[in-house]
């Protein structure tokens, strides 16, 4: 038999009686497999050369979960969007790796995860959060079998918990008069007027540039939402495809941008220095505004000042669902404001809503069949 080539591998008995196999690396360094019979051996060697063909990581078989998934999480992060990236991080360091990142990957049981999941609850997390949890294990795992890690996926077998639907708050026509004369005049009034007008995502509003707003015709486009990265923030691609639309605006929201644009540009001679980034919602240089920022500085002060309840800044967008289908708007029309992926996923978030569409069906057949 012809002698393999340096880096291809070498499969050997050992003086115990277990197979082994060597794997060798071009800048240094050596793996190890090891099995009770040839065979199993060679498939590990295999799965490793793939492993290395396709450019991916390849670990020994005592790698523990928290190993793992820091080398998973670095392989994905240029895939993800900076605010998934960091959602995935929390998960894994604050989460994940307390509970089970000291067992070894090839040990990990569904049970594990079970108990962890458990664990969380009892901890007084969210059964959302543990179910993001699961997700993104889940999706890990499942790239662990692909490398020839595990054989198989743990957290398929695992059921996570039901998410419990957090009610949602929606203001009442009286409620959005009295926010947006509370607002009249504040620096970002125009934001809460497209808030509660159009239904935008909180991203979406402070991605918003003016090259993408048309006032003499009334519409602006949605083409980005603004992500943080670390201490930077970036405007990245939306949610979904069908997050990328076009928003037709109300006279109000028209005349409110209107003097929005006057003030900033008198911001932006009053400034000493004055970042160009297009930006309709901007901070006083012209930056893209923090979230966390607008909501402590600005969103809760007001609501205090209207003499409102707290509230999410995305039950903004919630109201403007709710006015619009509760005026008779077709669902389909309010879906495609919002830029939801499909129509279902409007019709069962404001189901709540539909009862009394139906009442206004039956009486509008009524008034047609009677007539």
């Amino acid at each position: 038999m012809a002698k393999r080539a340096n880096g291809e591998g070498t499969i050997f008995r050992r003086g115990d009686g277990r197979w082994a196999a060597s794997l060798s690396f071009e800048q240094g360094g050596r793996k190890s497999f090891y099995g009770q019979t040839r065979e199993e051996v060679a498939k590990k060697l295999t799965a490793a050369l793939k492993t290395r063909q396709d450019g991916l990581p390849i670990v020994g078989e005592r790698q523990t979960v928290a190993q793992y998934l820091a080398s998973w999480l670095e392989s994905v992060e240029h895939s993800l969007r900076p605010r998934t990236y960091q959602r995935y991080e929390q998960y894994v360091r604050i989460q994940a790796i307390p509970n089970i990142g000291r067992i070894q990957l090839a040990r990990l049981t569904p049970q594990h995860l079970q108990t962890m999941y458990a664990k969380c609850l009892e901890s007084g997390l969210s059964s959302t959060s543990v179910a993001h949890l699961h997700a993104v294990l889940h999706r890990a795992l499942k790239q662990a079998t692909q490398w020839g890690l595990v054989a198989r996926n743990v957290a398929t077998l695992v059921t996570p918990p039901r998410i419990r639907r957090q009610e949602m708050q929606a203001l009442s026509p009286e409620q959005v008069r009295l926010l947006l004369e509370t607002a009249r005049g504040n620096r970002l009034e125009a934001l809460y007027v497209l808030a509660v007008t159009t239904g935008m995502r909180h991203g979406e509003l402070l991605a918003l540039r003016w090259s993408d707003v048309d006032l003499d015709k009334g519409l602006l486009r949605i083409r980005a939402t603004l992500q943080r990265s670390g201490e930077n923030f970036i405007l990245s691609e939306p949610k979904t495809g069908r997050s990328r639309r076009q928003v037709e605006l109300t006279e109000v929201a028209v005349a409110a941008l209107n003097r929005h644009r006057s003030a900033q540009a008198e911001e932006r001679l009053q400034a000493v220095a004055w970042e160009d980034n297009d930006i309709v919602f901007a901070n006083q240089v012209g930056r893209p505004l923090d979230q966390g920022h607008l909501l402590r500085r600005s969103f809760y002060p007001l609501l205090a000042e209207a003499g409102l309840s707290r509230c999410r800044f995305h039950d903004l967008r919630h109201t403007a669902a709710t006015l619009m289908l509760a005026e008779g708007i077709h669902p389909k029309i309010v879906s495609e404001m919002l830029g939801h992926s499909n129509i279902a996923i409007t019709l069962d978030l404001y189901s709540h809503v539909t009862p009394t569409m139906q009442k206004q069906a039956t009486a509008a057949m009524d008034a047609i069949l009677t007539a």
